[in-house]
């Protein structure tokens, strides 16, 4: 994309073109935050086909390889940017951790303001002399409001919300900066002086995933991005990642991704070239 931002609204017109086309997996430079206001779509994504029903927010970061197959009656929003118009969102940090973000979006008043507040964004990109700044205080203001509707679509009491998402972004914290190393479960609870049943508790309640899932996951993105992005051998690469052994680090990724990382590594650079 030669752009910083874009927008685009999923009318019936462009649904009906994009159907008529083929596309291919690929993979994209930039983030990409899809709403979906009315219908589904089948996202393809890394291997793996979810249908994404409305309401829903639907968050992929950039070097994920993806297809979408919208169905005849989606309709929704767009949004792509590139990571250095806004950097630091909640979204982007997550999806270092999860395959991919899917968010529901309550119906009625909510489901609303964000379609009024596309509409704006939408409207100050069409202007000739478009505004950079107003443009990103507003997107950001849309991911904000994605990630509250996550956060109030956790499966908790509302008086323990606050403090188990902040232990949880603590926890994702220490994770990315030991995630190479062999650690376990224990080793991060140890890291937030609480047990391992504990934390446990906390990361199924904020991403339905237990601690040693979260770990694997975060492992296997890094993996798929030294496979696309470096020419390190399969070993090197599970060594790096704290697989002592070639044949487990195999077995571990062909568990999570249905696929050997030497066949994702040629699949992936095919459908680059």
């Amino acid at each position: 994309m030669d752009k910083l931002f874009r927008i685009f609204e999923l009318t019936k017109d462009l649904v009906d073109d994009i159907r008529s086309r083929t596309y291919e997996a690929h993979f994209h430079d930039f983030e990409e935050l899809i709403l979906i206001t009315q219908g589904s779509l089948e996202h393809f994504i890394d291997f793996k086909v979810e249908v994404i029903q409305a309401s829903a927010a639907c968050y992929v970061s950039m070097n994920k390889m993806h297809k979408l197959i919208p169905h005849e009656d989606l309709r929704g929003w767009v949004i792509n940017y590139q990571p250095e118009f806004i950097p630091n969102s909640n979204l982007n940090f997550y999806s270092n951790f999860f395959t991919s973000t899917n968010i529901p979006l309550s119906t009625g008043a909510c489901l609303n303001k964000f379609t009024s507040l596309c509409e704006i964004i939408q409207g100050e990109y069409r202007q000739e002399f478009a505004d950079n700044t107003t443009i990103r205080h507003l997107v950001e203001g849309l991911l904000a409001m994605v990630d509250a509707e996550r956060k109030r679509n956790l499966p908790m009491e509302s008086v323990t919300k606050a403090s188990q998402i902040t232990t949880f972004n603590n926890f994702l914290k220490i994770l990315e900066e030991n995630f190479r190393r062999a650690e376990g479960v224990s080793f991060y609870a140890g890291k937030m002086n609480m047990s391992e049943r504990n934390l446990n508790l906390i990361c199924k309640n904020n991403f339905q995933k237990s601690v040693s899932e979260i770990i694997e996951t975060r492992k296997l993105i890094e993996a798929k991005t030294l496979l696309l992005h470096t020419n390190k051998s399969i070993s090197e690469i599970g060594f790096e990642l704290g697989y002592n052994e070639k044949s487990y680090f195999t077995r571990v990724f062909h568990a999570k991704m249905d696929i050997t990382p030497s066949r994702f590594r040629e699949m992936t650079q095919s459908i680059i070239s």
